[in-house]
């Protein structure tokens, strides 16, 4: 490096990043073009990346030492005898870099603190770009910019790196990024535009705040976290008189994915804890089922409410998760209403409300996946594959199931939803206590908890998270001891308290309710659970039997 100081005027140096080949790109087009005009280096300043100086042991300063060694080279050249061009280079580098460090300094709020690599111009290839001498970047300075970079990122990334295949991927990414810089260098100026602009609208929807999130049955979890725990699991299963408290505890953390379907039996109280009566009741209950099918399923029934009930019914199941091929199957659809229509003559307080359909999705997914195997492709599943008495037991058991499950929220459903309307009270007076700031802010903005926070409560989450989220969610719910409706709430509030970052950032109405009722959870998975969970179960061990400590004197 020190013996090219005389030709940094043919060939520039051009320093990129490792985020992305569009970001590369438009980064060493805004070093080349820097010293022409002002205005480009500003419009282009997303493309540089400041470092996050954090204090990294044993790992030197690159922009530092790249200063220093280029000042010492400079300082060489003159003591040689250099020409004045040298020595008006030198004197433009100084001026270059600190007025490059002014822009910096006065744009700091807006850099991305998390990412560790930067982007410097030098004044020697900003100098060459004014004088018309750079209008190609060479395709050899631009490799070795790159791998310096790569050796930079690698020692940076390497107390992050688990595992050698990781460390590969990341090099392999890498090398893909130092072919796309120096391809890019015989691309024309109006494609690196294009590239720029596109960057630009990809990066805008990324960060767009109410993106709906979709609702899809494959999951992202580490199912090998669970995988200590089955022998725990068939510990408890396969004892004569099954301890229920310790299965509560166990599966408050999660229940491994073959072993769910039965734990969710014994935790809804559908089974009996005694080991050699669960088959007996197991066929009295299917069968009970069976018969309320015959007794009460009757589409052409002469009841004016059943009718009204079952017209609901069957509007609403068809607008159930959409997407998903599974559910629009007809042989699916039905199971559903025969499930609902059931349970809402069954339950004549409340009857049939819109969102209980919801509710029957993570049962009827389990048991699905107890009567399939592990690697099949659930959302594409033809029904009509499986056995009648396969689709009856799953058919029978989300039904048995489900009413176990509402039996603790049944106020949840009755005449004018009182359970919830009191809920939603319980959320906002837990929020104000809570974060103040937050609540204020919803208020000044003319946003009621009532407004998003009804959902909330009436679906129990299940349309603001993936599915395979809320199964794993229902997996504490099952095992709360007093029944997950206080729980709920907390839950809630956790929820909420997630996203106060996105929502204070959130200036009037709309964009307020347009986050709220999208909130971008399309990627989370049993992580973001656990961590909620945690938090959930934080904020009630607090306040749950403090209800006035914290309130303020009027």
């Amino acid at each position: 490096m020190d013996n090219n100081v005389g030709q940094i005027e043919e060939k520039p140096k051009i320093a990129t990043t490792t985020a992305n080949s569009n970001e590369l790109i438009a980064a060493s087009h805004s070093a080349t073009i820097g010293a022409k005009s002002a205005t480009n280096i500003l419009t282009n300043s997303t493309s540089f990346w400041k470092n996050s100086g954090r204090a990294v042991p044993g790992r030197p300063s690159p922009k530092r030492d790249f200063l220093d060694k280029t000042n010492t080279n400079n300082s060489k050249s003159g003591a040689e005898g250099g020409t004045g061009v040298q020595r008006a280079d030198r004197g433009a580098a100084g001026g270059m870099v600190s007025t490059f460090r002014d822009y910096q300094q006065s744009v700091s709020d807006a850099w991305d603190t998390g990412d560790d690599e930067f982007c410097i111009i030098s004044s020697n290839e900003a100098a060459a770009a004014a004088a018309g001498d750079a209008t190609r970047i060479s395709r050899q300075v631009s490799q070795t910019v790159a791998l310096n970079v790569i050796e930079t990122h690698s020692r940076s990334n390497q107390n992050h790196i688990a595992t050698s295949s990781e460390s590969m991927e990341v090099q392999a990414s890498d090398a893909d990024l130092i072919a796309g810089a120096a391809s890019y260098a015989e691309d024309n100026k109006q494609d690196r535009r294009s590239s720029h602009d596109s960057n630009e609208n990809r990066s805008r929807l990324r960060n767009y705040p109410g993106r709906p999130q979709l609702q899809k049955i494959s999951t992202n979890s580490q199912d090998g976290e669970y995988e200590t725990k089955i022998e725990k699991f068939q510990l408890l299963l396969n004892s004569p008189q099954l301890d229920l408290v310790a299965l509560k505890k166990l599966s408050w953390s999660g229940v491994p994915r073959k072993m769910r379907a039965v734990s969710w039996r014994l935790l809804s109280k559908y089974l009996p804890p005694s080991g050699e009566r669960r088959n007996a009741v197991l066929q009295s209950k299917r069968q009970g089922y069976q018969d309320l099918r015959h007794n009460y399923f009757k589409v052409d029934s002469q009841d004016e409410t059943q009718q009204d009930t079952y017209r609901q019914i069957h509007i609403d199941v068809p607008r159930m998760n959409p997407q998903i091929p599974l559910f629009q199957q007809q042989l699916v659809q039905e199971m559903f209403e025969r499930v609902l229509f059931i349970w809402a003559i069954r339950h004549p307080a409340s009857g049939y409300v819109q969102g209980i359909n919801d509710l029957v999705t993570p049962f009827f997914i389990v048991f699905l996946q107890e009567a399939l195997s592990p690697d099949t492709d659930l959302e594409k599943y033809d029904m009509s594959q499986l056995p009648e008495e396969t689709r009856n037991i799953i058919e029978s058991d989300s039904f048995w199931c489900l009413s176990k499950f509402l039996d603790c929220i049944q106020d949840n459903y009755i005449f004018a939803q009182l359970g919830i309307q009191e809920k939603v009270n319980q959320l906002k007076d837990l929020i104000q206590r809570i974060d103040v700031n937050l609540h204020r802010h919803l208020q000044a903005h003319g946003v009621d908890y009532l407004q998003f926070s009804f959902r909330w409560m009436n679906n129990l989450l299940t349309r603001e998270l993936p599915l395979h989220c809320t199964i794993r969610l229902w997996d504490t719910y099952l095992a709360e001891s007093d029944g997950f409706a206080l729980f709920h709430l907390y839950v809630c509030a956790a929820f909420l308290l997630h996203w106060k970052e996105q929502l204070m950032q959130q200036n009037d109405f709309q964009g307020l309710m347009l986050l709220l009722q999208n909130l971008p959870t399309h990627n989370w998975s049993d992580r973001q659970i656990n961590v909620l969970l945690a938090e959930a179960f934080r904020l009630k061990f607090t306040y749950a039997d403090a209800p006035k400590h914290l309130e303020t004197k009027s």
